[in-house]
């Protein structure tokens, strides 16, 4: 399974998740294969189907 081709997440790891720099909500983009976090500015990937919520391995969003 590749980055951009995600499984859905389970809508209840969804309901669970927080940004683990700002305790603040996600938004999941499957196209992406992401979760963003607009408070922090950042997008944690998803690889193998399971969310990488390392800052570390964040991407920095486009502003």
């Amino acid at each position: 399974m590749t980055e951009t081709a995600q499984a859905p997440l389970d809508p209840r790891l969804l309901s669970v998740l927080v940004c683990p720099v700002t305790k603040g909500p996600l938004i999941y983009d499957r196209e992406a294969g992401e979760l963003i976090s607009r408070q922090a500015g950042l997008a944690f990937p998803i690889r193998d189907g399971i969310p990488i919520m390392l800052p570390d391995e964040a991407r920095p969003l486009d502003v």
